[in-house]
């Protein structure tokens, strides 16, 4: 062995490798983790409200079906100020009372046939305050229906718009003259159907009956439905105690039978002076 050279027993001591610093990997691994979970929470809650605000280019939801409500039927009070402007008081010179309503657009007005039968000179009232002289047109004395045609008219005439049907239930409305009392309204409801008066002037049948209140002056007044369609001429009413009072049950002749009109002068009559 060479001299000099020390051998590995005589070497001092191997000096030791320095120690590695510690890792700090996983602070950082923990704070990139958070991170992304963040990122990720700002996308999916900005997704969501994409998602709600809608897409132009996504379908749009489905529109769900509502049922629409329907109209408020018309009150009475609807009903009388729409139809009163029509109705017209009806008098005669030897005293008959009752009520009339505009038809049609040249003035032709329908009543019942007993309230002018008596012959002598017909004045009509317009819901104006307009008064003229009228004639009887035509007659039907075994319905009890008569249509007049005036000699003057109102600066704005107001023609009833007539209906169809009565169905027994349904809503009805009188408007008249009952007692001088004019422009009265009454209520009521369809009490029957194809009824027949039992007077001594006379039976009329096929006739529709009513509750609402009528009254003598009451006579020749439409019948109105729910909606304000006449759908009927007021002619009687049923009078046990033969005193001309109201015991609950009118009657009138449908529309349809009214409009069928007569020929005649006016005399006779089938119905119970109301």
């Amino acid at each position: 062995m060479a001299a000099g050279v020390p051998t590995p027993a005589q070497a001092g001591p191997v000096p030791a490798e320095p120690a590695t610093p510690p890792q700090r990997t996983r602070p950082a691994l923990v704070a990139g983790l958070a991170t992304v979970a963040v990122l990720a929470a700002v996308l999916a809650v900005a997704a969501l409200v994409l998602r709600l605000l809608g897409d132009d280019d996504e379908p749009t939801a489905r529109p769900v079906a509502t049922a629409s409500p329907s109209e408020t039927p018309p009150t009475v009070s609807d009903v009388f100020a729409a139809v009163a402007p029509s109705v017209v008081v009806v008098r005669t010179e030897n005293g008959a009372l009752g009520t009339g309503t505009v038809v049609a657009d040249d003035g032709t007005i329908l009543t019942a046939n007993h309230v002018v039968a008596d012959g002598s000179p017909v004045t009509v009232v317009f819901s104006d305050g307009t008064e003229s002289q009228a004639a009887v047109a035509s007659a039907d004395p075994g319905q009890d229906i008569a249509t007049l045609t005036p000699a003057g008219l109102p600066d704005v005439l107001v023609p009833a718009t007539l209906g169809g049907g009565a169905q027994p239930g349904a809503d009805v409305i009188v408007i008249g003259n009952p007692l001088g009392l004019t422009y009265s309204v009454s209520s009521g409801i369809v009490s029957g159907l194809d009824r027949t008066t039992d007077e001594s002037a006379g039976n009329l049948t096929g006739l529709i009956q009513f509750d609402a209140s009528v009254n003598p002056g009451s006579s020749g007044g439409p019948l109105l439905d729910g909606d304000g369609l006449v759908v009927g001429v007021v002619v009687a009413i049923a009078d046990p105690g033969k005193d001309d009072a109201f015991a609950g049950i009118g009657f009138a002749v449908p529309i349809a039978t009214a409009l069928a009109g007569g020929d005649g002068d006016g005399a006779g009559g089938g119905g119970p002076q109301i």
